[in-house]
């Protein structure tokens, strides 16, 4: 199976910010996201546990970096070139122009997208 990032759904967009996924991929979502610097995920996952994302994710950093903030307290940053493995309960900071590939199950990943947008339509009101 396989599928290209052009053909990927658009889940959600914003100024500079592309989120495509798919689900099907043997239990897993697939997505390739892009956000410019600056794009703060915090406030968008208030509201979940811990106001953070309840979901893991596995992928790698094409460009840019991210600053990967854990429940607790703990941070790292993710940069081009960078594998990457983020546990249920973080959020994160865009802290250069960035585009990744991810890979995450498909339930709690639907359950914190579904979440996102919740929290997208009520900023847009």
């Amino acid at each position: 199976m396989k599928i290209n990032k052009e053909d990927l759904p658009i889940a959600m967009e914003a100024p500079g910010t592309v989120m495509r996924n798919a689900a099907g991929f043997g239990g897993m979502a697939v997505a390739f996201n892009q956000a410019p610097k600056g794009t703060d995920l915090r406030p968008l996952l208030q509201g979940l546990s811990n106001d953070s994302c309840h979901c893991p994710h596995w992928g790698y950093i094409l460009q840019g970096a991210i600053r990967i903030l854990y429940d607790d307290k703990s941070e790292e940053v993710a940069r081009e070139g960078d594998l990457f493995y983020w546990p249920a309960g973080h959020t994160a900071v865009v802290e250069e122009d960035l585009k990744l590939v991810e890979f995450s199950p498909e339930r709690e990943f639907r359950e914190v997208m579904e979440h996102i947008g919740r929290k997208m339509d009520d900023a847009g009101k």
